[in-house]
Protein backbone atom coordinates (compact mmCIF):
# COMPACT_ATOMS: atom_id res chain seq x y z
CA UNK A 1 0.00 0.00 0.00
CA UNK A 2 2.79 2.42 0.93
CA UNK A 3 4.54 1.66 -2.36
CA UNK A 4 1.38 2.38 -4.35
CA UNK A 5 0.80 5.65 -2.47
CA UNK A 6 4.40 6.71 -3.12
CA UNK A 7 4.14 5.99 -6.82
CA UNK A 8 0.87 7.95 -7.04
CA UNK A 9 2.32 10.96 -5.19
CA UNK A 10 5.35 10.89 -7.46
CA UNK A 11 3.06 11.65 -10.37
CA UNK A 12 0.86 14.10 -8.43
CA UNK A 13 3.43 16.21 -6.56
CA UNK A 14 0.94 19.07 -6.12
CA UNK A 15 -0.58 17.07 -3.21
CA UNK A 16 2.73 16.94 -1.34
CA UNK A 17 3.65 19.51 1.34
CA UNK A 18 6.17 22.07 0.08
CA UNK A 19 9.16 20.68 2.04
CA UNK A 20 8.44 17.12 0.89
CA UNK A 21 7.94 18.20 -2.71
CA UNK A 22 11.33 19.95 -2.68
CA UNK A 23 13.06 16.91 -1.16
CA UNK A 24 11.43 14.09 -3.08
CA UNK A 25 10.48 15.46 -6.47
CA UNK A 26 12.48 17.32 -9.09
CA UNK A 27 11.57 20.97 -9.61
CA UNK A 28 8.60 21.70 -11.81
CA UNK A 29 10.67 23.29 -14.59
CA UNK A 30 13.05 20.34 -14.70
CA UNK A 31 10.20 17.85 -14.98
CA UNK A 32 8.57 19.99 -17.66
CA UNK A 33 11.79 19.99 -19.68
CA UNK A 34 12.13 16.20 -19.38
CA UNK A 35 8.48 15.81 -20.39
CA UNK A 36 8.96 17.96 -23.49
CA UNK A 37 12.18 16.19 -24.43
CA UNK A 38 10.47 12.80 -24.10
CA UNK A 39 7.62 13.97 -26.33
CA UNK A 40 10.10 15.17 -28.97
CA UNK A 41 12.18 11.99 -28.82
CA UNK A 42 9.14 9.70 -28.94
CA UNK A 43 6.92 11.48 -31.45
CA UNK A 44 8.98 13.60 -33.84
CA UNK A 45 8.76 12.10 -37.33
CA UNK A 46 12.55 11.67 -37.64
CA UNK A 47 14.97 10.11 -35.15
CA UNK A 48 16.17 12.58 -32.53
CA UNK A 49 19.65 12.90 -31.02
CA UNK A 50 18.79 13.80 -27.42
CA UNK A 51 22.31 15.11 -26.72
CA UNK A 52 22.06 17.47 -29.68
CA UNK A 53 18.67 18.74 -28.52
CA UNK A 54 20.12 19.28 -25.04
CA UNK A 55 23.09 21.22 -26.44
CA UNK A 56 20.81 23.41 -28.57
CA UNK A 57 18.46 24.09 -25.68
CA UNK A 58 21.33 25.11 -23.38
CA UNK A 59 22.73 27.37 -26.08
CA UNK A 60 19.27 28.88 -26.50
CA UNK A 61 18.94 29.45 -22.76
CA UNK A 62 22.21 31.39 -22.67
CA UNK A 63 21.24 33.34 -25.79
CA UNK A 64 18.02 34.40 -24.07
CA UNK A 65 20.15 36.28 -21.51
CA UNK A 66 20.90 38.81 -24.27
CA UNK A 67 24.54 39.05 -23.17
CA UNK A 68 27.10 38.97 -25.98
CA UNK A 69 29.84 37.76 -23.64
CA UNK A 70 28.06 34.68 -22.23
CA UNK A 71 28.15 31.39 -24.11
CA UNK A 72 27.52 27.67 -23.89
CA UNK A 73 30.26 25.29 -25.03
CA UNK A 74 29.09 21.83 -26.01
CA UNK A 75 31.46 19.02 -24.92
CA UNK A 76 33.45 19.03 -28.18
CA UNK A 77 33.78 22.82 -28.26
CA UNK A 78 34.78 22.93 -24.59
CA UNK A 79 37.50 20.34 -25.18
CA UNK A 80 38.84 22.44 -28.08
CA UNK A 81 38.63 25.59 -25.95
CA UNK A 82 40.65 23.96 -23.16
CA UNK A 83 43.31 22.72 -25.54
CA UNK A 84 43.60 26.16 -27.14
CA UNK A 85 43.82 28.07 -23.86
CA UNK A 86 46.26 25.58 -22.36
CA UNK A 87 48.72 26.28 -25.14
CA UNK A 88 48.62 22.75 -26.58
CA UNK A 89 47.16 24.00 -29.85
CA UNK A 90 48.50 26.55 -32.27
CA UNK A 91 46.94 28.92 -34.77
CA UNK A 92 47.32 30.96 -37.94
CA UNK A 93 48.95 34.11 -36.54
CA UNK A 94 46.42 36.89 -36.16
CA UNK A 95 44.38 38.75 -33.56
CA UNK A 96 40.66 39.25 -34.03
CA UNK A 97 37.68 41.06 -32.57
CA UNK A 98 33.99 40.18 -32.55
CA UNK A 99 31.97 41.41 -35.52
CA UNK A 100 28.32 41.04 -36.48
CA UNK A 101 29.08 38.37 -39.08
CA UNK A 102 31.91 36.61 -37.26
CA UNK A 103 35.41 37.87 -36.47
CA UNK A 104 37.13 40.99 -37.75
CA UNK A 105 40.88 40.67 -38.26
CA UNK A 106 42.78 43.23 -36.18
CA UNK A 107 46.45 42.23 -36.57
CA UNK A 108 48.23 39.80 -38.87
CA UNK A 109 51.69 38.79 -37.67
CA UNK A 110 54.71 38.71 -39.96
CA UNK A 111 55.59 35.29 -41.35
CA UNK A 112 52.31 33.74 -40.21
CA UNK A 113 50.04 31.42 -42.22
CA UNK A 114 47.41 34.19 -42.21
CA UNK A 115 49.82 36.62 -43.86
CA UNK A 116 50.92 34.02 -46.40
CA UNK A 117 47.25 33.39 -47.28
CA UNK A 118 46.65 37.08 -47.99
CA UNK A 119 44.53 37.91 -44.95
CA UNK A 120 44.67 41.58 -43.96
CA UNK A 121 43.47 43.72 -41.02
CA UNK A 122 39.84 44.67 -41.57
CA UNK A 123 38.91 41.39 -43.24
CA UNK A 124 35.98 39.53 -41.69
CA UNK A 125 36.06 35.77 -41.10
CA UNK A 126 32.51 34.45 -41.45
CA UNK A 127 32.99 30.65 -41.46
CA UNK A 128 35.43 28.06 -40.13
CA UNK A 129 35.46 24.73 -41.95
CA UNK A 130 32.14 25.61 -43.55
CA UNK A 131 30.34 26.46 -40.30
CA UNK A 132 29.10 29.99 -39.66
CA UNK A 133 30.59 32.10 -36.86
CA UNK A 134 27.65 34.48 -36.68
CA UNK A 135 26.37 34.91 -33.13
CA UNK A 136 29.37 33.24 -31.49
CA UNK A 137 31.57 34.88 -28.90
CA UNK A 138 35.22 35.56 -29.69
CA UNK A 139 36.23 32.69 -27.37
CA UNK A 140 33.96 30.22 -29.17
CA UNK A 141 35.07 31.33 -32.62
CA UNK A 142 38.82 31.50 -31.98
CA UNK A 143 38.83 28.07 -30.33
CA UNK A 144 37.63 26.68 -33.68
CA UNK A 145 40.39 28.44 -35.63
CA UNK A 146 43.16 27.25 -33.34
CA UNK A 147 44.38 23.69 -33.67
CA UNK A 148 47.35 21.38 -33.58
CA UNK A 149 50.35 22.58 -35.57
CA UNK A 150 50.40 20.96 -39.00
CA UNK A 151 46.64 20.52 -39.27
CA UNK A 152 44.55 22.47 -41.78
CA UNK A 153 41.66 24.86 -41.29
CA UNK A 154 39.43 26.46 -43.94
CA UNK A 155 38.44 30.09 -43.37
CA UNK A 156 35.80 31.97 -45.32
CA UNK A 157 37.01 35.55 -45.55
CA UNK A 158 35.23 38.71 -46.70
CA UNK A 159 37.19 41.78 -47.77
CA UNK A 160 35.05 44.91 -48.08
CA UNK A 161 32.30 44.46 -50.65
CA UNK A 162 34.08 41.68 -52.53
CA UNK A 163 32.59 38.17 -52.72
CA UNK A 164 33.62 35.78 -49.92
CA UNK A 165 36.66 33.60 -50.56
CA UNK A 166 37.61 30.37 -48.82
CA UNK A 167 41.25 29.89 -47.84
CA UNK A 168 42.95 26.70 -46.65
CA UNK A 169 45.60 27.43 -44.01
CA UNK A 170 47.97 25.10 -42.22
CA UNK A 171 48.24 25.85 -38.52
CA UNK A 172 51.70 26.58 -37.17
CA UNK A 173 53.44 27.54 -33.97
CA UNK A 174 53.55 31.31 -34.42
CA UNK A 175 55.95 33.46 -32.43
CA UNK A 176 53.54 36.16 -31.29
CA UNK A 177 55.17 39.08 -29.47
CA UNK A 178 53.77 40.14 -26.12
CA UNK A 179 55.70 43.41 -25.84
CA UNK A 180 57.54 45.56 -28.36
CA UNK A 181 59.50 48.67 -27.33
CA UNK A 182 61.71 51.34 -28.82
CA UNK A 183 62.93 54.88 -28.21
CA UNK A 184 61.17 57.70 -30.07
CA UNK A 185 61.87 61.43 -30.30
CA UNK A 186 59.32 64.22 -30.11
CA UNK A 187 59.89 67.95 -29.60
CA UNK A 188 63.45 67.31 -28.54
CA UNK A 189 62.44 64.77 -25.87
CA UNK A 190 63.27 61.06 -25.80
CA UNK A 191 60.06 59.09 -25.27
CA UNK A 192 59.87 55.36 -24.67
CA UNK A 193 57.19 53.59 -26.71
CA UNK A 194 56.04 50.31 -25.13
CA UNK A 195 53.38 48.31 -26.97
CA UNK A 196 51.55 45.51 -25.13
CA UNK A 197 49.61 43.10 -27.36
CA UNK A 198 47.86 40.96 -24.74
CA UNK A 199 47.53 40.61 -20.99
CA UNK A 200 48.81 37.04 -20.88
CA UNK A 201 50.47 35.47 -17.86
CA UNK A 202 53.77 37.23 -17.14
CA UNK A 203 53.05 40.19 -19.44
CA UNK A 204 53.60 42.68 -16.62
CA UNK A 205 57.18 41.49 -16.23
CA UNK A 206 57.93 42.11 -19.89
CA UNK A 207 56.35 45.57 -19.71
CA UNK A 208 58.38 46.42 -16.61
CA UNK A 209 61.63 45.25 -18.21
CA UNK A 210 60.90 47.34 -21.31
CA UNK A 211 60.02 50.46 -19.29
CA UNK A 212 63.09 50.14 -17.05
CA UNK A 213 65.36 49.60 -20.06
CA UNK A 214 64.05 52.71 -21.83
CA UNK A 215 64.36 54.83 -18.69
CA UNK A 216 67.92 53.58 -18.17
CA UNK A 217 68.67 54.71 -21.73
CA UNK A 218 67.46 58.22 -20.94
CA UNK A 219 63.75 58.24 -21.80
CA UNK A 220 62.01 61.38 -20.54
CA UNK A 221 58.58 59.75 -20.54
CA UNK A 222 56.62 56.65 -21.55
CA UNK A 223 53.80 55.92 -24.01
CA UNK A 224 52.03 52.67 -23.12
CA UNK A 225 50.39 51.52 -26.34
CA UNK A 226 47.29 49.35 -25.79
CA UNK A 227 45.76 49.70 -29.26
CA UNK A 228 44.19 46.51 -30.64
CA UNK A 229 44.67 44.90 -27.22
CA UNK A 230 41.48 42.99 -26.40
CA UNK A 231 42.51 42.27 -22.82
CA UNK A 232 43.36 39.12 -20.91
CA UNK A 233 44.00 38.39 -17.25
CA UNK A 234 42.64 40.73 -14.59
CA UNK A 235 45.66 40.15 -12.37
CA UNK A 236 48.00 41.20 -15.18
CA UNK A 237 46.00 44.42 -15.63
CA UNK A 238 46.50 45.22 -11.95
CA UNK A 239 50.23 44.46 -12.15
CA UNK A 240 50.75 46.51 -15.32
CA UNK A 241 48.88 49.44 -13.74
CA UNK A 242 51.12 49.08 -10.68
CA UNK A 243 54.17 49.88 -12.82
CA UNK A 244 52.85 53.45 -12.96
CA UNK A 245 50.59 53.75 -9.87
CA UNK A 246 52.37 53.11 -6.59
CA UNK A 247 49.45 52.61 -4.20
CA UNK A 248 45.69 52.72 -3.85
CA UNK A 249 42.83 51.22 -5.83
CA UNK A 250 43.34 50.02 -9.39
CA UNK A 251 39.97 48.35 -9.98
CA UNK A 252 37.08 46.83 -8.05
CA UNK A 253 34.63 44.09 -9.01
CA UNK A 254 31.21 42.97 -7.87
CA UNK A 255 28.32 40.85 -9.10
CA UNK A 256 24.85 39.79 -8.02
CA UNK A 257 26.24 36.66 -6.32
CA UNK A 258 29.83 37.92 -5.97
CA UNK A 259 31.02 40.10 -3.10
CA UNK A 260 32.79 43.35 -3.85
CA UNK A 261 36.57 42.95 -4.27
CA UNK A 262 39.08 45.76 -4.41
CA UNK A 263 42.40 45.29 -6.20
CA UNK A 264 45.18 47.57 -4.96
CA UNK A 265 48.45 48.64 -6.54
CA UNK A 266 51.35 46.41 -5.55
CA UNK A 267 53.97 49.14 -5.04
CA UNK A 268 57.41 49.78 -6.51
CA UNK A 269 56.09 51.96 -9.33
CA UNK A 270 58.34 54.13 -11.46
CA UNK A 271 58.91 57.74 -10.34
CA UNK A 272 55.62 59.65 -10.31
CA UNK A 273 57.34 62.61 -12.02
CA UNK A 274 57.89 60.60 -15.22
CA UNK A 275 55.09 61.61 -17.64
CA UNK A 276 52.99 58.78 -19.05
CA UNK A 277 50.33 58.47 -21.74
CA UNK A 278 48.15 55.45 -22.53
CA UNK A 279 47.35 55.07 -26.23
CA UNK A 280 44.03 53.31 -26.95
CA UNK A 281 41.56 52.70 -29.76
CA UNK A 282 38.18 51.06 -30.34
CA UNK A 283 39.71 47.58 -29.97
CA UNK A 284 41.22 48.32 -26.54
CA UNK A 285 39.01 46.28 -24.24
CA UNK A 286 38.69 44.62 -20.84
CA UNK A 287 42.12 44.58 -19.15
CA UNK A 288 43.27 47.42 -21.43
CA UNK A 289 40.39 49.51 -20.15
CA UNK A 290 41.22 48.65 -16.56
CA UNK A 291 44.73 50.04 -17.02
CA UNK A 292 43.62 53.12 -18.95
CA UNK A 293 40.82 53.80 -16.46
CA UNK A 294 43.12 53.41 -13.46
CA UNK A 295 45.74 55.82 -14.80
CA UNK A 296 43.04 58.28 -15.88
CA UNK A 297 41.16 58.23 -12.57
CA UNK A 298 44.35 58.45 -10.52
CA UNK A 299 45.62 61.39 -12.63
CA UNK A 300 48.74 59.40 -13.41
CA UNK A 301 48.67 59.66 -17.18
CA UNK A 302 46.81 61.09 -20.13
CA UNK A 303 44.63 58.74 -22.19
CA UNK A 304 45.17 59.39 -25.90
CA UNK A 305 43.32 57.95 -28.91
CA UNK A 306 39.68 57.08 -29.48
CA UNK A 307 36.92 55.74 -27.26
CA UNK A 308 37.63 52.19 -26.11
CA UNK A 309 35.47 49.10 -26.64
CA UNK A 310 33.44 49.25 -23.42
CA UNK A 311 33.67 45.80 -21.83
CA UNK A 312 32.86 46.45 -18.19
CA UNK A 313 32.06 42.85 -17.24
CA UNK A 314 33.92 39.62 -16.51
CA UNK A 315 33.10 35.95 -17.03
CA UNK A 316 33.63 32.64 -15.26
CA UNK A 317 33.65 29.21 -16.90
CA UNK A 318 31.68 26.49 -15.11
CA UNK A 319 31.91 22.91 -16.37
CA UNK A 320 28.70 20.88 -16.64
CA UNK A 321 28.10 17.20 -16.03
CA UNK A 322 27.75 16.48 -19.77
CA UNK A 323 31.32 17.63 -20.45
CA UNK A 324 30.25 21.02 -21.75
CA UNK A 325 30.54 24.34 -19.96
CA UNK A 326 28.87 27.66 -19.37
CA UNK A 327 30.95 30.80 -19.87
CA UNK A 328 28.79 33.25 -17.95
CA UNK A 329 29.10 36.93 -17.18
CA UNK A 330 29.05 37.00 -13.38
CA UNK A 331 30.08 40.53 -12.47
CA UNK A 332 31.23 44.00 -13.42
CA UNK A 333 34.43 45.90 -12.79
CA UNK A 334 34.77 49.53 -11.80
CA UNK A 335 37.51 52.13 -12.08
CA UNK A 336 38.92 53.80 -8.94
CA UNK A 337 36.26 56.53 -9.21
CA UNK A 338 33.48 53.95 -9.52
CA UNK A 339 32.91 54.09 -13.26
CA UNK A 340 31.66 50.98 -15.00
CA UNK A 341 32.74 51.04 -18.61
CA UNK A 342 30.19 48.61 -20.06
CA UNK A 343 29.07 49.89 -23.44
CA UNK A 344 30.55 53.34 -22.87
CA UNK A 345 34.28 52.67 -22.84
CA UNK A 346 36.87 55.24 -21.85
CA UNK A 347 36.78 58.67 -23.42
CA UNK A 348 40.35 59.82 -24.07
CA UNK A 349 41.52 63.14 -22.76
CA UNK A 350 43.30 63.72 -26.07
CA UNK A 351 41.60 62.60 -29.29
CA UNK A 352 43.87 60.99 -31.89
CA UNK A 353 43.30 58.64 -34.79
CA UNK A 354 45.15 57.55 -37.91
CA UNK A 355 44.17 58.94 -41.29
CA UNK A 356 43.43 55.99 -43.58
CA UNK A 357 44.86 57.94 -46.50
CA UNK A 358 48.32 58.16 -44.88
CA UNK A 359 49.13 54.56 -44.03
CA UNK A 360 52.86 55.26 -43.89
CA UNK A 361 52.43 57.37 -40.72
CA UNK A 362 51.31 56.40 -37.25
CA UNK A 363 49.54 59.66 -36.51
CA UNK A 364 47.90 58.56 -33.26
CA UNK A 365 51.29 57.59 -31.86
CA UNK A 366 52.70 60.96 -32.92
CA UNK A 367 49.99 62.70 -30.87
CA UNK A 368 50.73 60.50 -27.85
CA UNK A 369 54.46 61.23 -28.11
CA UNK A 370 53.82 64.98 -28.31
CA UNK A 371 51.48 64.76 -25.31
CA UNK A 372 54.21 63.17 -23.20
CA UNK A 373 56.92 65.46 -24.58
CA UNK A 374 54.96 68.53 -23.46
CA UNK A 375 54.83 67.14 -19.93
CA UNK A 376 58.54 66.26 -20.02
CA UNK A 377 59.61 69.74 -21.10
Amino acid sequence: MLLLVGVWLGGHSEYLPGFARDLLVDDEQGRLYDEALDQIADNFYRPVDRDHVLDESLAGAVKSLDDRFSAYFDPKAYSEFNEATNGEFEGVGMTVAEAERGLRVVTVFDGSPAMAAGIHPGDVITEVDGESLQGQTAEQATSRIKGEAGTKVRLTVVTGSRPPRTLALRRERVDVPVVESRMERSRGARIGHVRLFSFTSGAHGEVRDAVDDLLDKGADGIVLDLRDNGGGLLNEAVLVSSIFVDDGTIVSTRGRSRPRRVFEATGNAIDADIPVAVLVDRESASASEIVAGALQDRDRGEVVGTRTFGKGVFQEVRQLSNGGALDLTVGEYFTPKGRNLGGKGIEPGVEARDDAATKDRDEALEVALKTVAREAA
